[in-house]
């Protein structure tokens, strides 16, 4: 039957119930859902505990009797539980949602790429070390960060437009900072890289991503940038999940000025997913069909599944995106200021 889903009570539905939404509990505070049941079980019987969300830090308790709910609520909500390490818990009463079709969105996460089966993807375990990644870390941190809805970010060499998704190729920002020059060096050293002699990184995008903020499904703007996209991953781990989208076809060649973000990728029903788990001081390398064909993805999760095991994310993950602009579009913005 699958576990019951529930929601918190709202204003004009019944007070009582079995259920209890219960805020500041669970595996993400350090609190297991046997010692949850065992602190709760001493009100009455308990039909389980529950996740509540993804987050990992709200549960649902669900009691067989109303009345054992209701002496719980009024014995632990706001004040600390001794069976909880004194841990101070927010409850409120919790409805029990009519059932749905449920559809098992979950996919294996793979720890190497090469068991992704996808042409132009590598991942590169430990390309810096504990100190480099301490001393990149403190470099972008004594410099000044641009603040996004959600995360902030950093751009070298050329600014990336979130409005028009291109690069403003009338203002360089200069030559890409002196702290990456080992990073790219190591890069252009890759064995599996065509033409690494010719490649030329000259854009850099540092993005700090906040506990649950992650990425929606793009491609990165074949106008803007060309060839490869590299991504240093630095602080703390998290999922990246790749899709192909079979209605549409591989165009590395096209003019497109977006990111070819698609917007409901979850009702598409022909699409190739693929997740692979992206550790600290690991680099990401994306290359011909990987680059141009799949959609890449990091949920907003603050708690990432990694088949039976959950991995928090740690308080911020910053990562380091080298790639090279369009000299196309270079030359195309030269001639619009000549004219």
């Amino acid at each position: 039957m699958g576990v019951p889903r529930f929601r918190r009570s709202k204003a004009g539905d019944a007070q009582l119930s079995p259920n209890l939404y219960v805020a500041n509990c669970g595996p993400a505070v350090g609190l297991s859902y046997e010692d949850i049941q065992s602190a709760f079980g001493s009100f009455g019987n308990l039909r389980g505990v529950y996740a509540a969300d993804e987050s990992g830090a709200r549960v649902i308790v669900s009691y067989v009797e109303d009345t054992c709910a209701e002496a719980a609520l009024k014995a632990l909500n706001g004040r600390p539980c001794p069976l909880l390490g004194g841990r101070s818990l927010h409850i409120r009463y919790s409805v029990l949602q009519p059932p749905t079709p449920q559809v098992n969105n979950s996919i294996p996460v793979s720890f190497e790429a090469s068991e992704l089966n996808i042409p132009g993807l590598y991942l590169l375990r430990d390309f810096v070390s504990a100190k480099e990644e301490e001393e990149l870390l403190a470099a972008v941190d004594d410099r000044p960060w641009k603040n996004l809805s959600k995360r902030r970010v950093q751009h070298y060499g050329y600014e990336f437009s979130y409005e028009t998704r291109n690069v403003n190729t009338r203002q360089c920002l200069g030559e890409l900072p002196s702290f990456v020059s080992n990073i790219i060096g190591r890069i252009l050293s890759f064995p599996d890289l065509d033409d690494s002699a010719s490649l030329v990184l000259d854009q850099l995008t540092v993005n700090e991503y906040p506990p649950g903020v992650g990425l929606s499904p793009h491609i990165d703007t074949h106008s803007a940038f060309e060839g490869l996209i590299c991504s240093l991953s630095l602080a703390g781990p998290c999922i990246m999940e790749f899709r192909r989208y079979l209605e549409g076809a591989w165009l590395p060649d096209a003019a497109s000025s977006t990111d070819m973000k698609v917007e409901n990728p979850d009702n598409c029903s022909s699409v190739l997913r693929r997740a692979v788990y992206l550790p600290p001081r690991s680099m990401l390398l994306l290359s011909g069909e990987a680059r141009y064909a799949w959609h890449h993805y990091i949920p907003h999760h603050k708690i990432d599944m990694v088949n039976d095991n959950a991995i928090r994310r740690g308080s911020r993950r910053v990562s380091f995106t080298f790639r090279k602009k369009d000299i196309e579009i270079v030359v195309l913005g030269k001639l619009a200021e000549i004219l």
